[in-house]
């Protein structure tokens, strides 16, 4: 055929493929975002990796120079210290618990509350609405005394009752799962009534289901908050057997300058940071995906 190339004919020769380091081009910009990232990321990591370094060490060697991040002779006795100084697994026992609990307490008050903001129509429901968010702006120091009061009064103190029943109501759930549900779209429900479904069976058997992502996140967010609490269980719980994880931890540091064993209160966060950074790593999807949809921003 005219005008067709054959091997043959004079057509400029094949150029040779560069390497692929060499087709790589580095922007500076994804290099600096790269660099900030790295350093964050082990500015986040170092305080963790530091505890783990102390809590694996004897009493002597933290005061080594220079400091060493990896133990020379790793020991595992200040872990067994620990367990031994107070009754390690009934705490641990406390606070898995009083944590799950709380969370899925808060699940079934806040995603019924927050529907009911979000579909439901009734006098006054964006005013009551605004004055329940205004709540996130009062601090726990200022309603702590008036809180206990309460408690006390319901004779609540050294109970697992006084430990879960004020943590279930959070209305940064309740905007959260408010956000998610407006969200969804109201061709669903709508469907559902035409075939008859009231208000809870739409709630229960379409808007929790597709939930999910919602719920997770804010299951995991319920639980890193109550696993995490002191102050509260520092207040009402005086029984060595009811205390929780953080009150227990405190214990180990000592009442004067000097007498602190920095390694065994290392170990003992190390222990109580692990079932935390297990549930993250197992919901961080759900987390991610639920995020996005509420509408949520940091």
């Amino acid at each position: 055929m005219k005008g067709a190339l054959s091997p043959a004919s004079g057509a400029a020769p094949h150029r040779a493929a560069r390497p692929a380091w060499r087709r790589l081009r580095l922007n500076w910009r994804t290099m600096l975002v790269v660099t900030l990232i790295l350093i964050g990321g082990i500015g986040m990591i170092g305080p963790f990796a530091w505890a783990v370094s102390t809590s694996l060490k004897a009493r002597g060697a933290m005061l080594v120079l220079p400091p060493e991040l990896i133990p020379a002779e790793p020991t595992l006795e200040a872990y067994r210290q620990v367990v031994s100084r107070f009754p390690f697994f009934r705490v641990f026992v406390n606070s898995v618990f009083v944590a799950l609990a709380t969370v899925l307490g808060q699940l079934v008050v806040c995603s019924m509350s927050g529907y009911a903001f979000a579909r439901l129509t009734f006098r006054g429901r964006d005013t009551l609405f605004v004055l329940y968010i205004a709540t996130l702006m009062v601090p726990f120091a200022v309603i702590i005394t008036p809180l206990f009061i309460v408690v006390t009064t319901l004779g609540w103190t050294n109970s697992y009752v006084g430990l879960i029943v004020p943590g279930i109501f959070s209305a940064f759930g309740t905007f959260f799962m408010r956000q998610f549900f407006l969200s969804i779209p109201r061709e669903l429900e709508e469907a559902a009534t035409i075939d008859g479904a009231g208000t809870l069976t739409t709630f229960l058997r379409i808007i929790l289901p597709i939930s999910g992502p919602a719920l997770a996140t804010l299951g995991v967010l319920a639980f890193m908050g109550t696993w995490n609490s002191f102050l509260w269980p520092l207040l009402i719980i005086s029984n060595r057997m009811l205390m929780t994880l953080p009150v227990a931890l405190s214990t180990l540091q000592g009442l004067y300058p000097g007498q602190t064993q920095w390694n065994i209160v290392m170990a003992g966060t190390v222990l109580a940071t692990i079932p935390t950074l297990i549930v993250f790593l197992f919901a961080q999807r759900w987390i991610i995906e639920g995020v996005a949809g509420s509408g949520v921003k940091g």
